[in-house]
């Protein structure tokens, strides 16, 4: 999906803005931008679940990956990075006729770039992390966001297939703010 050359300059400059004021903590508002998102996902509902009966599939949500009690801040982290990149890439970088309302799908699109913004200036190999675990929980996340566009795909990109998304996607989203809510409850 092509956005608009504007909309693309706000989105550099949002993540510009914010690139030197992370540190290695997640950002105070993190949990409200994905709160946010969230909002507009559920804003962007256009089918009911009941008309797409034919189309639930599991895609395998690894839950253990976000169990905030086992994960040092690094990994957390981690965690919410790659979440948030796979998110941002499935919505607003896949090329194909997705039933969003614009509007919607570009303040999705925008909150999520300045989190990435945020997210992408935490040195996280300084941060002291055993390399194993994190790639172990990096692995498994990302082979769940890889069986995603494959349904997509395999669905022929249809408006039931990206209601199924759609919602699945909710689930690592707020299980990132989740995590966040721990982590900041631990200091």
């Amino acid at each position: 999906m092509a956005l608009p050359c504007s909309f693309m300059v706000a989105l550099v400059v949002l993540s510009c803005h914010s690139l030197g004021s992370l540190g290695c903590d997640l950002p105070q508002d993190h949990s409200l931008l994905n709160w946010r998102a969230l909002m507009l996902l559920r804003q962007m509902r256009r089918l009911s679940a009941s008309s797409c009966d034919n189309y639930t599939n599991d895609f395998g949500f690894p839950q253990e990956v976000f169990d905030g009690k086992a994960l040092q801040k690094a990994q957390a982290i981690s965690v919410v990075h790659v979440t948030n990149q796979k998110t941002f890439h499935l919505f607003c970088t896949e090329a194909s006729p997705a039933p969003w309302n614009m509007t919607l799908l570009e303040e999705l699109c925008s909150g999520l770039s300045e989190q990435l913004g945020r997210l992408e200036a935490c040195p996280l190999q300084e941060a002291g992390v055993e390399e194993t675990p994190l790639v172990n929980r990096d692995s498994i996340l990302r082979n769940y966001f890889q069986r995603i566009p494959l349904y997509l795909q395999e669905k022929q990109y249809s408006p039931c297939a990206w209601e199924m998304v759609r919602a699945e996607i909710m689930k690592p989203l707020y299980a990132s703010t989740v995590l966040h809510k721990r982590l900041r409850s631990r200091k």
